[in-house]
């Protein structure tokens, strides 16, 4: 599986507009959950994302899986997040989606060494999530109509 990993300054035209047209089609579309995707953090980031299977690994506009990630204190004091996490239809049952956050985790914990990781998690991805060693440190709340909790993976001792 072949990751694209750029800050947004380095982004494409093309592979912002890939970018944005798979959170939609998931986020939007898929969930039927009409809100502003557009929410002024994806400039303050880095974006990971891997190729559709059997596609071009250098294509980086045929997008299986992607995610955003923070440094700390953007999203969160103290911590580096992770975000807008997701696999499209075409790339489900490969283990995209979990491949992307073994590279995620990775990224972070290379970039921000002696920070945890926090993210907002729609509630039932808790197990998947929980599999990583993130661990729920919220009540349930609703965001856009779904219920999220949040999750951190502890900063790695040294």
């Amino acid at each position: 599986m072949h990751f694209h990993f750029k800050h947004f300054s380095e982004l494409t035209l093309d592979e912002l507009y890939a970018i944005l047209a798979a959170r939609q089609e998931v986020f939007i579309v898929e969930q039927n959950c009409p809100y502003l995707d557009a929410d002024g953090y994806d400039n303050k980031a880095h974006h990971l994302w891997s190729v559709l299977p059997n596609h071009n690994p250098d294509d980086s506009t045929a997008i299986g899986a992607y995610m955003r990630i923070f440094a700390p204190d953007i999203k969160y004091v103290g911590e580096s997040s992770l975000g807008r996490i997701i696999s499209t239809a075409k790339a489900r049952g490969t283990g995209a989606g979990r491949r992307l956050v073994q590279e995620g985790i990775a990224h972070c914990q290379r970039m921000y060494p002696h920070v945890s990781i926090r993210i907002g998690a729609q509630q039932y991805l808790e197990q998947f999530y929980g599999s990583f060693g993130f661990v729920t440190v919220s009540e349930p709340y609703m965001e856009d109509g779904i219920p999220h909790i949040e999750m951190v993976l502890a900063r790695p001792t040294p």
